[in-house]
């Protein structure tokens, strides 16, 4: 193929029509330059991408022409690439790193990806990722590199990315350097810990590829020998024993016909079957579906055996839970990770701790028939590694993140070719999207959510034809566990009951020469405490002034993070006295004692409109995160009220910039709430604009407190509770957790059958 091939792919690129559509097209770009003729036509396909490269106008088409680079034999190709990550801009220099990892080795640039891996963030995953590449061919030029630098480094945190990239390497003189590090008492905890999880997982080498793997004696002595002291690391050296033990196994492949084992993964999050940390940090919606899914497949048709849940945590977490996850039923395993948390958005340094925590819980849980799949995130980047490795089937739930964004952006001109280079240094969309699509094409299966225009979206968001026979496709809607909703709503029922009763009696009481005076009661001490969800709400109401109480709720659920909109929320609803003087405003999540950036974010914003120390006096409540059942009960009483503290008919309000489909939102109209809620993604195909919400445009605060206006006009119509008999009746129908789970499982039943069958007719 000639040089004009890779011109016309580059032309693609900077002709596509949309942003998205040119992303998608960097990958024919790629290609064409990839099976470019060497020699002299070579050269010139160099040639054509620097001119792409040098072209400040399109930031989009520079990225394109960097990583169909990676691809390009030529010896200017590799030195264009290394003068990119030293002198480039810095929207180009992350897709230098990446690209490179499809070249031989460059001396020349081992300092610059040992550098990337010193400051860590994404660009020292991506170094990682290129360097792993480089190690399995070349090992020992990698290992001199990496030891060069842990002689220079003395920070611990860039020490321990440094350990960690050395784990990678293969050969005897790698484990010899990880066990000097792992028994040293000079080093810090964090490295030490880190060299042991790497002592437990070795590379692959051609050797072990062959005659199988035996575990050195001396890596073994040093593992037990940590394994048996007091103190944080033991529990990392006993998984460290534990996975050399797994790898001198055969992996077991037997299988029972019918006893399936599905495992589901949320890497942000602390999931616990009673979901504590609910609305957290980035413990939201996904973590309350995981939970109530796995239950709901134990109980599905055709039936899950296991459920694995995956979630972050901490090595003696990983050893207890591992113990049982032979046996049936839902399981929340751990993958270990040292040190604080981060963000999701920041979390692409933990790729290599993530896979290596996938990849334990596969092995020791035997055959996994499915391993379910929901994001463009590290996590998903770490298990589709390991599953790959490992055989295990793929089942992926595909949604246009972050391409609806891009999309939207594209459309109001925030995003342009001019500065998208810009917005992906700091949200790696290129890599994200790639990464989707990979996903998808490897997955066994995909589902997606229902869309008022799905076809449309797949094909314009996503590049994916609908009518591609090979494309195993499932829509399957999200569903709520709707049980505990209908305890919430006895509960607030029979205790708004109780209250009336109670203050029959008290007012009875008083006529009788009773000696309680009006002043001595608590605020909305007239409604009776059915339970301790109700009785924390009524001590939010409390702070609320007297001429404040009575009024309705606006509720809103959800994370403390820029895409739901609770800043924004807080704008439209103190911009119009209209509003704020019509009900009160409780914002449930976050983490308000110990937030992180993007709570900060957040809170600094709300602050900015109405002042902490005045906000309850203002009407706004703001609970930080709460279990989920308490919110479910939250829900009830905001729309049955509260007795003297809320009135009843308030409204739920999700101002999320996008929403894939909408728990929280299901949960509200599970509860009989009119909502408000995103003109765009799911919850347009089950809110009735007019009649059960209204759909709005959440990026304006004008537009959102209009609607919030128009839900709370709905929640007080006279045909109020009929429509909401029949809103609380479409939600019971179509989306309960048990229809999600039984969908699903037929998917997981099919993906076991077909990949056993392809594998060779093993029993299912």
């Amino acid at each position: 193929m000639s040089a004009g091939a890779t011109r016309l792919a580059l032309d693609g690129v900077r002709n596509a029509p949309s942003l998205l559509e040119g992303m998608r097209s960097i990958e024919d770009l790629s290609d064409a330059a990839a099976t470019s003729a060497d020699g002299t036509d070579s050269a010139e396909t160099v040639r054509v991408l620097l001119s792409a490269i040098l072209d400040p106008t399109d930031q989009l088409a520079a990225i394109g022409a960097v990583l169909a680079l990676g691809g390009v034999r030529h010896p200017r190709a590799g030195s264009a690439l290394v003068t990119v990550l030293r002198e480039g801009p810095p929207h180009l220099r992350d897709h230098a790193v990446w690209a490179l990892g499809g070249c031989e080795l460059l001396p020349n640039a081992l300092p610059l990806l040992i550098e990337a891996v010193v400051a860590g963030d994404f660009r020292g995953m991506l170094a990682q990722r290129t360097l792993e590449s480089w190690a399995l061919r070349t090992p020992d030029d990698v290992r001199v590199a990496v030891a060069r630098a842990l002689a220079s480094t003395t920070l611990t945190a860039a020490r321990s990315r440094l350990i960690e990239t050395l784990g990678l390497v293969p050969g005897e003189a790698t484990q010899s350097l990880l066990r000097a590090v792992a028994a040293g008492d000079l080093e810090d905890l964090t490295t030490r810990a880190t060299a042991i999880a790497a002592l437990g997982d070795p590379p692959p080498t051609r050797e072990r590829r062959e005659k199988g793997f035996t575990p050195s004696s001396s890596t073994t002595s040093v593992l037990v020998m940590l394994a048996s002291q007091q103190g944080p690391l033991a529990p990392v050296a006993q998984l460290a024993l534990d996975d050399l033990r797994l790898l001198a196994e055969p992996r077991p492949t037997a299988r029972v016909d019918g006893d399936r084992t599905v495992a589901q993964l949320f890497l942000h999050a602390d999931i616990d079957g009673a979901l504590t940390h609910a609305g957290r940090g980035d413990t939201g919606g996904i973590a309350t579906l995981l939970v109530h899914l796995g239950d709901a497949l134990l109980r599905a048709d055709p039936p899950v055996c296991r459920v694995l849940t995956l979630s972050r945590g901490r090595s003696a977490a990983a050893l207890t839970a591992l113990a049982d996850v032979g046996k049936p039923g839902h399981h929340y395993l751990s993958v270990p990770l040292w040190g604080p948390a981060p963000q999701a958005a920041r979390a692409w340094p933990l790729w290599v701790a993530a896979r290596r925590g996938i990849r334990r819980v596969l092995r020791v849980a035997g055959p996994v028939d499915a391993l379910h799949l929901r994001m463009a995130d590290v996590g998903s980047l770490a298990a589709a590694s390991a599953a790959h490795e490992l055989g295990v089937p793929l089942v992926l739930t595909l949604a246009p993140d972050p391409h609806a964004l891009v999309a939207s952006r594209e459309q109001t001109g925030e995003l342009t070719r001019a500065n998208v280079g810009d917005a992906d240094e700091l949200e790696h969309l290129v890599f994200r999207d790639s990464l989707l699509r990979q996903l998808a094409r490897r997955a066994d299966h995909v589902v997606v959510f229902p869309r008022p225009e799905l076809e449309h979206d797949l094909r314009d968001l996503l590049g994916i034809d609908t009518d591609d026979e090979t494309l195993h496709l499932s829509v399957v809607p999200e569903g709520i566990n709707l049980p505990a909703v209908d305890a919430a709503l006895e509960a607030a029922t029979s205790d708004e009951e109780a209250g009336d009763e109670k203050l029959d009696d008290e007012q009875g009481g008083d006529e009788q020469g009773g000696d309680e005076e009006p002043g001595d009661r608590v605020p909305g001490a007239a409604t009776a405490i059915a339970t301790p969800a109700l009785a924390e709400l009524d001590e939010l109401l409390a702070t609320l002034p007297a001429e404040r109480r009575g009024l309705p709720l606006a509720i809103s659920v959800g994370r403390l993070h820029p895409v739901k909109g609770m800043a924004t929320l807080v704008e439209a609803w103190a911009s119009r006295p209209d509003l704020s003087s019509r009900c009160n405003l409780l914002l449930v999540g976050g983490d308000l004692e110990e937030p992180n950036d993007d709570e900060r974010g957040q809170l600094d914003l709300i602050e900015s409109v109405i002042p902490t120390d005045s906000a309850a006096a203002a009407g706004l409540l703001l609970a930080g995160h709460r279990p989920n059942g308490t919110v479910t009960a939250w829900l009830a009483a905001t729309r049955h009220g509260r007795g003297e503290a809320a009135a009843p008919h308030g409204v739920y309000v999700s101002a999320s910039l996008k929403e894939e489909f909408g728990i929280a939102i299901l949960e509200a109209m599970a509860a009989g709430l009119v909502v408000v809620a995103p003109g765009n993604g799911g919850p347009a195909t089950y809110v009735t604009s007019g009649e059960t919400g209204v759909l709005a445009d959440t990026a304006s605060p004008e537009a959102l407190a209009a609607a919030v206006v128009a839900a709370l006009d709905l929640a007080a119509a006279p045909e109020a509770d009929s429509t909401a008999e029949r809103t609380m009746a479409t939600v019971r129908d179509r989306f309960g957790i048990d229809t999600m789970a039984a969908s699903l499982a037929e998917v997981y039943e099919r993906v076991a059958t077909g990949r056993h069958t392809a594998a060779g007719g093993r029993a299912s």
